[in-house]
């Protein structure tokens, strides 16, 4: 009984600490384009410290597209990721803007950009890795 509660913690833990990714409105991203992606982590009551993201796209208008899990795709931004509260009073979400360059030799037509998120979650500092992945359409 304790290692499923153990096990029961640790998977909320988990899913407390999960990024999620917002593309510019429409998800249209336009080839040789600037865009503004934002990565947002709520709070959890779980302290964690972040170690970093990448994001990445992949361009499959025909044959659809890899698991992000095993393909990234085009590194877009690789570094620190470092989400904060904006607006009065700290309302609403922790989240970081990065501003990249989508690729201009893009393939128009169906994308995917895929986010790996690592970082170090509570006292004992347990790393967490995750890739999440929202798609999108080059123009």
């Amino acid at each position: 009984m304790k290692t499923f509660a153990i096990l029961a913690s640790l998977a909320a833990t988990a899913l407390a600490q999960n990024v999620f990714v917002n593309l510019p409105e429409g998800n249209e991203l336009p080839a040789g384009g600037e865009v503004t992606i934002q990565v947002s982590r709520p709070n959890s009551l779980t302290g964690s410290r972040e170690i970093g993201i990448a994001i990445g796209i992949q361009s499959c208008p025909t044959n659809g597209c890899l698991p992000s899990t095993s393909v990234l795709g085009v590194e877009l931004y690789t570094g620190l990721f470092q989400p904060d509260y904006h607006g009065t009073g700290g309302a609403g979400v922790p989240y970081e803007n990065f501003t990249v360059t989508i690729p201009e030799d893009t393939v128009e037509g169906q994308a995917v950009v895929g986010v790996a998120h690592a970082s170090l979650v509570g006292a004992a500092n347990w790393p967490f890795f995750e890739v999440v992945n929202t798609t999108a359409t080059v123009v």
